[in-house]
């Protein structure tokens, strides 16, 4: 790695760091999603910062591997291999590789797919287990839609209600799709570009991060958002006297 890309990196995550700190700084809506209910936005953090830790552990000097890095390689491969069966989301990332790829950076790219999405899925099922137990996204104190959902315009037209609900299925569907439709335009897009090269680990390192962050990510919004409405929902029949409604006449 040259001197300028590592200045480059170290700058990038200044302005990041800045814009996280100014973003939960604020007491006004922003860019960040959720911001103001813990621990949404810590497990995507901790979930993207563990997937690049340990495929970049795999990738690391295989010439001349650690302890720790064959450890962490042993274990990717098990679950890779466990994980790659007929059409799932690992054997389409494996057969992304070009033919020429030897049998080395196979087990690599195999180990590294099955690590990350193992950690997606662990996320996912970390939230889920934060929602029903902790009754995300109550904290002792009110949910705010407006601060936690900044990009969301209540007064757009149509219920806010169905909105959210037809924005979280959206979510989950384009999550569930993702991971198997990314290795199928990456295998389109060869024919006019090429196959996936494997000789920048960097580039590969952070493409199967987001090939495993963003399904999950999108997984999470969309439940994120199917709870929102819920507590509207919720919200709006304890408001509702009984009494009122049972007076109401069909028209």
């Amino acid at each position: 790695m040259s001197s300028d890309a590592t200045q480059i990196v170290v700058l990038v995550a200044l302005f990041a760091a800045a814009l996280t700190g100014f973003e939960y700084a604020s007491a006004y809506p922003g860019l960040v999603e959720f911001r103001d209910a813990p621990p949404f936005n810590r497990i995507r953090f901790a979930s993207l910062f563990f997937i690049l830790l340990l495929v970049s552990v795999v990738y690391a000097r295989p010439e001349a591997p650690s302890t720790a890095s064959q450890f962490v390689t042993a274990i990717g491969l098990l679950i890779g291999s466990a994980m790659d069966f007929p059409y799932s989301p690992v054997r389409l990332v494996v057969l992304m590789l070009p033919d020429t790829a030897s049998s080395l950076e196979v087990s690599m790219l195999r180990s590294a797919a099955g690590m990350a999405y193992l950690i997606s899925l662990l996320s996912l099922a970390v939230f889920l287990i934060v929602l029903r137990v902790a009754n995300w996204p109550y904290r002792g104190k009110s949910f705010n839609v407006w601060v936690n959902l900044p990009t969301f315009d209540p007064t757009a037209g149509g219920d806010v209600v169905d909105r959210l609900e037809r924005d979280a299925r959206f979510n989950v569907t384009l999550g569930f799709l993702l991971p198997f439709v990314t290795p199928a335009v990456v295998q389109l897009a060869s024919g006019a570009f090429g196959s996936m090269s494997l000789s920048d680990d960097q580039t590969v390192i952070w493409s199967i991060a987001a090939w495993a962050f963003l399904p999950a990510s999108l997984f999470m919004r969309g439940i994120a958002m199917q709870r929102v409405a819920s507590m509207i929902t919720e919200e709006r029949q304890k408001n509702t006297p009984a009494d009122a409604e049972q007076e109401l006449q069909p028209a």
